[in-house]
């Protein structure tokens, strides 16, 4: 990819396991004019979309929790995260994505959702947007489980709170994650629950 302020020099292949690991060589036009050269590793693991599910009328919202190895990595001790739903696109369209992946991991059959915002979480070395989502709940929606797709190997533990208690939660650190961080911030200010 060439911009009128990037000329990409080199692109080399270090991986492409669960994403592509690319180590690339770029100049780049600074705003002298003057160009400088610069190196990254550029993480493309796909795009994701994330939802939080919420019970206006019961105050409670649905997040899960799953192992989650690289923060083991970085001093979680025990490696588990609370999070809202989430998945990758798979070159879905964002919106059926959360669909099915509020279905696989929750069990909860949603027909509606509301696009929020879209970001990039990390954008200093992951190329991912992450599409965010709110949809309400209610128990007749309920038509399964939940706990992911076992082909995925996913095992997920479906959890129903007070919305009150998982903002206590990113107050003492047991919610960590930061997208789930910003969508209770949303839902916060914008008196979903």
């Amino acid at each position: 990819m060439e911009e009128k302020n990037v000329k990409v020099i080199s692109s080399e292949l270090l991986s492409d396991n669960w994403g592509i690991l690319r180590k690339v060589k770029y100049d780049f036009k600074l705003q002298d004019g003057s160009w400088q050269q610069q190196e990254r590793e550029v993480y493309n693991r796909g795009n994701g979309a994330v939802i939080l599910l919420y019970n206006k009328e019961k105050g409670t919202v649905i997040l899960t929790r799953q192992l989650r190895i690289p923060t083991w990595f970085n001093g979680n001790a025990d490696g588990m995260m609370i999070e809202a739903c989430a998945g990758l696109l798979d070159e879905n369209d964002p919106e059926e994505c959360i669909k099915r992946e509020t279905q696989e991991e929750t069990g909860y059959r949603i027909t509606e959702v509301k696009k929020i915002m879209e970001v990039y979480m990390s954008p200093g070395s992951v190329t991912e947007i992450i599409y965010f989502f709110t949809g309400a709940y209610s128990a007749d929606m309920k038509i399964s489980d939940g706990g992911g797709v076992e082909s995925e190997h996913e095992n997920i533990e479906v959890l129903e709170m007070p919305f009150t208690q998982a903002i206590e939660m990113i107050k003492n650190g047991e919610i960590k994650d930061a997208k789930t961080i910003m969508l209770l911030q949303y839902a916060q200010i914008n008196g979903l629950v």
